[in-house]
C-alpha cells in the first residue's frame, strides 16, 4: 500500500487501463493523476499527435474547457466574500442588458410570442444555471431561440463567440429567455454570463482578475485563456470524433496559430476556456478539497466552498437534464453527487468534465482529486469509456 492509502498494485493496473485506451485508439494520448491524502501518482501516455512520435509529458497543457466552470465560480464567491456581489440581488446593476427580460411562453414559440419575466435575474441564479437559457439539447435548429443564438454567435459551443464581452453579452440581451429566472436549469451559458459579471464587478478583465487572485497564489503557472510563444509547443492537437465512421479526425480549431495571443472573449463557461496542467488543476482542487486553503493562506473560506460544493436545486429544476448528472445535481460550477450508483461516484463528491476531451473530480471525504487530461472532445454529455475506466480503476485502487 502507499502512503496515500492506494495500492500499488492497483495503482499498476490503472496505468495498464489507461495505456491499453491508448492502445486501442480511443485517444491519442492522455495525463492521468490521482491524489490521494497529500500523495499525488502521475502516469502519461501516447502521443501530443495522432501516430507522432513527441510524447505525452506530465506537463503537457490541455484544453480544459468546461472544467473552467469551476475556476470562474470560484473567482465569483471571492467577490461575494468582499461583498462586492451579492448572491440575491439582481444583475441588472452591472449587467443592464440583462434586465427587463421577456421569456417564451414554450421552448418551440415564436420569439415575439413571450411573456414578462416574473422577477430580475439574481448572481444566484447566474451560479446555478437558472437564469432562463443556456444550452438547448435538441438537434440543432430545432426551435426558434436556437435559430437566433446561432445568428447572433452566441449559442453555447466548444469553440467560443468571435465577439467581446460587452457586445456577447449585448447580444444575449436581444433574446427572450426560455424559462422564467430560477425556474429551470440550463446549461453553459450561465458560466460565460457570470465571467462578464465578474470583469465589470471587479473593473478589470477576467483573465487578469484570475491570475491575480487565483493562479498566481496557487502557483497554476500554466494556466491562462492563452500561453507566451515557448509554451505553445506544449499544446497537443485536437481531436473529434467522425460521426459518420466513429474514426479520429483533427478538430477544425478556430483558435489554432492563435493560442499566443488573447481570444475576443475570454469564456468563464470554457468555450474554449482556459488550458491547464495536470497539476495546476490539481492546486485548484486541492484548495477546494482543503475548504479554500493552500499554502499560503486562504483563496476562499470554508462557507463559500461548502456552499459552492452543495446541490442547489430542486427536482423539478433538474427534470430533463439527467443525462448532465445522473442521480446527482449542481451547485456553483460544479455537479455534486447525491449518492453511491457507481464505483466512482459517492455524496458530496464534487466536479465536472471538460468538452474537449477532460474529467476532474474532488472527493472530500476520500481526501481525493482525480484529473484526467486527453486531446479527444466528448460526443455527448455521456462521459466516454477512457473516462469511466479511470475512474473505477482510481476508486477500485482505494487501499482503506
Amino acid at each position: 500500500m502507499s502512503g496515500g492509502g492506494l495500492s500499488q498494485a492497483r495503482l499498476d493496473r490503472m496505468r495498464e487501463v489507461m495505456a491499453w485506451a491508448v492502445e486501442r485508439g480511443d485517444v491519442p494520448g492522455l495525463v492521468a493523476l490521482v491524489h490521494r491524502r497529500g500523495e499525488t501518482h502521475v502516469a502519461a501516455f501516447g502521443t501530443m499527435v495522432a501516430g507522432g512520435d513527441t510524447p505525452m509529458r506530465r506537463d503537457t497543457i490541455f484544453r480544459i474547457a468546461s472544467m473552467t466552470k469551476a475556476i470562474t465560480a470560484a473567482a465569483a464567491m471571492i467577490l461575494v466574500e468582499e461583498c462586492r456581489l451579492r448572491l440575491d440581488d439582481p444583475v441588472d446593476d452591472l449587467l443592464p442588458e440583462l434586465a427587463d427580460r421577456r421569456v417564451l411562453r414554450r421552448i418551440h414559440a415564436p420569439l415575439d410570442d413571450t411573456v414578462p419575466a416574473e422577477r430580475s435575474i439574481t448572481m444566484r441564479d447566474v451560479l446555478t444555471f437558472r437564469l432562463g437559457i443556456g444550452a438547448v439539447m435538441a438537434p440543432p435548429g430545432s426551435y426558434p431561440i436556437q435559430r437566433a443564438m446561432d445568428e447572433a454567435g452566441i449559442n453555447p459551443g466548444p469553440d467560443g463567440p468571435a465577439c467581446g464581452p460587452d457586445e456577447w453579452i449585448k447580444r444575449l440581451g436581444t433574446l427572450p429567455l426560455v424559462h422564467q429566472p430560477g425556474a429551470a436549469w440550463m446549461y453553459h451559458t450561465g458560466a460565460d454570463v457570470l465571467g462578464v459579471l465578474i470583469a465589470r464587478a471587479a473593473g478589470r478583465p477576467l483573465d487578469e482578475f484570475l491570475r491575480e487572485r487565483i493562479f498566481e497564489p496557487l502557483g497554476m503557472k500554466d494556466t491562462g485563456f492563452h500561453l507566451p510563444p515557448e509554451k505553445l509547443d506544449r499544446m497537443p492537437v485536437s481531436y473529434a470524433t467522425d460521426p459518420q465512421t466513429g474514426a479520429l479526425v483533427r478538430r477544425a480549431d478556430p483558435r489554432h496559430g492563435a493560442w499566443g495571443r488573447p481570444p475576443a472573449f475570454p469564456s468563464g463557461g470554457g468555450g474554449p476556456g482556459l488550458v491547464s496542467t495536470a497539476d495546476d488543476y490539481l492546486a485548484f482542487c486541492r484548495m477546494m478539497l482543503n475548504k479554500g486553503r493552500y499554502d499560503g493562506g486562504r483563496i476562499l473560506s470554508r462557507p463559500a466552498v461548502e456552499l459552492m460544493t452543495t446541490d442547489h436545486l430542486t427536482p423539478a429544476q433538474k427534470a430533463g437534464n439527467e443525462v448532465f448528472f445522473g442521480s446527482g445535481g449542481w451547485g456553483f460550477g460544479v455537479a455534486v453527487d447525491s449518492r453511491r450508483d457507481d464505483l466512482a461516484t459517492r455524496p458530496g463528491r464534487f466536479g465536472w468534465n471538460g468538452g474537449l476531451g477532460t474529467s476532474a473530480y474532488t472527493d472530500p471525504a476520500e481526501d481525493m482529486v482525480g484529473v484526467l487530461l486527453t486531446q479527444r472532445a466528448m460526443t455527448s454529455p455521456q462521459p466516454p469509456r477512457v473516462f469511466h475506466d479511470f475512474w473505477t480503476s482510481a476508486y477500485a485502487a482505494i487501499e482503506d
